[in-house]
């Protein structure tokens, strides 16, 4: 058994539904080059949070956009701003840094109204030995259960905090992690075997309620780690322990899991055709610089590495992921990257356009067909310092809706010459 230094699963009322924390105690293969168009709208400043004093960097994970609230996580707290991130609407205490932050909420009907920023309960992980302080790095949500995950092997509780299932005291296989979503719950199953410092890795889709496998499917030897894009479909970022720049993933698996054994349905090598999506190394959600379109089975990656800062690519490629197929990419960018942020109802891609020195950045829709580029909104040039500083730093969290484009850090950093005035979180907005 690891080590357990005692952090809590965290059910909070912040976003539109259930938020859960963790707190510590290009190939040219085919498809189409798109082009771009004119400038977009000038956007202002609209509000900025400011970076904690801290005397080294500490965790500050989690940010959430509703129709009533912009949520970031801070310094042993979570605030909600008005949506403009203007004015601080409420903050929720904590026992300790957060950790690790749920992607997803519950549905509406939870039955619960988040926009007050109400904690509704904590826990401290327990064994099936009943011992406590298991360690839990990260936390999700299916449906009415969460689920938390770690070194010392997984857990989950109802809403209401009942527990449902515990890790094993001892145990040869234990779940490294989940991804919640769709209404689905994907485990990562770890096991080790006797005089072997390596896992043989598992994704199982199980049942939310009882952990019962519904369905299973063995990664090859050769992948150390494994991440999920999304539960349903089942598609999963691996990675050899090939990869370069910190990406952590090496080939993108899309898998049938529709019957008790998966089926691997195709599998992109990403690592060859030098894509750039960024996942956390040792967590199973949470991966940024990409997105899906699960109607058109579609994710688009960044491409063309700069490989002055090994920061995202200056071009962005679609992939069919079912078939493997380019379905089309951006001319490059000149100077600036293009990262992917979300996808929208018709199908186009929302990406962020990174800063000039001279300029600097905004946001650009992508059509699915054409791949021509629109820029939609161009950030204000007072700003581009700090707003590269943030994409410099790496550990940026981009959400564009209602024309308001968020960046937040996921960490509060210890000022230095080059980070000075840089915010944990901005707001830029046309209104």
């Amino acid at each position: 058994m690891s080590q357990r230094s005692g952090r809590l699963a965290m059910a909070a009322l912040v976003a539109g539904g259930l938020v859960l924390l963790s707190a510590c105690g290009d190939s040219d293969d085919g498809g189409k080059d798109g082009g771009s168009s004119s400038q977009g709208a000038q956007a202002k400043t609209l509000g900025k949070v400011s970076m904690p004093k801290v005397t080294k960097d500490t965790n500050a994970m989690g940010m959430w956009v509703t129709g009533k609230n912009f949520v970031k996580g801070d310094i042993d707290k979570i605030v909600g701003y008005s949506p403009d991130g203007a004015k601080t609407d409420w903050t929720i205490e904590l026992d300790g840094e957060i950790c690790w932050a749920s992607p997803h909420t519950t549905e509406d009907g939870a039955g619960l109204d988040l926009n007050k920023g109400k904690l509704v309960w904590q826990k401290e992980g327990t064994d099936t030995e009943g011992n406590d302080g298991v360690d839990f790095d990260e936390v999700t949500i299916s449906g009415n259960t969460i689920a938390a995950g770690g070194t010392s092997g997984g857990g989950a509780w109802s809403l209401e905090g009942k527990p449902l299932w515990k890790p094993e005291y001892i145990a040869d296989c234990d779940d490294d992690g989940y991804a919640g979503g769709d209404g689905k719950l994907v485990a990562l199953r770890g096991c080790s075997s006797v005089g072997s410092s390596t896992e043989t890795l598992e994704i199982q889709t199980v049942d939310p309620t009882t952990r019962k496998v519904l369905s299973s499917y063995k990664l090859d030897g050769e992948f150390e780690r494994a991440h999920v894009l999304s539960t349903a479909p089942l598609v999963v970022a691996a990675d050899t322990g090939d990869s370069d720049g910190g990406s952590s993933v090496t080939d993108i698996l899309t898998i049938d899991d529709s019957a008790k054994q998966g089926k691997l349905v195709n599998s992109i090598d990403v690592l060859a055709k030098g894509f750039q999506p960024d996942c956390p190394a040792v967590n199973v959600e949470g991966c940024k610089d990409l997105a899906l379109d699960k109607k058109s089975s579609t994710v688009y990656l960044s491409s063309e590495v700069d490989v002055d800062d090994g920061g995202p690519g200056e071009k962005i490629t679609g992939v069919n992921f079912k078939t493997g197929k380019q379905t089309g990419r951006t001319k490059m960018a000149e100077s600036r990257s293009l990262t992917p942020i979300s996808t929208e109802k018709d199908g186009s891609l929302i990406a962020y356009q990174g800063s000039m020195y001279s300029e600097a950045g905004g946001v650009v829709r992508i059509d699915p067909k054409t791949f021509e580029v629109t820029q939609i909104q161009k950030n204000p040039d007072a700003m581009k310092d700090a707003e590269s500083g943030m994409e410099t730093y790496g550990d940026a969290r981009m959400v564009f809706t209602d024309k308001k484009l968020y960046l937040g850090s996921d960490t509060a950093t210890r000022p230095t010459s080059d980070s000075r005035g840089r915010p944990l979180a901005v707001v830029f907005g046309t209104a």
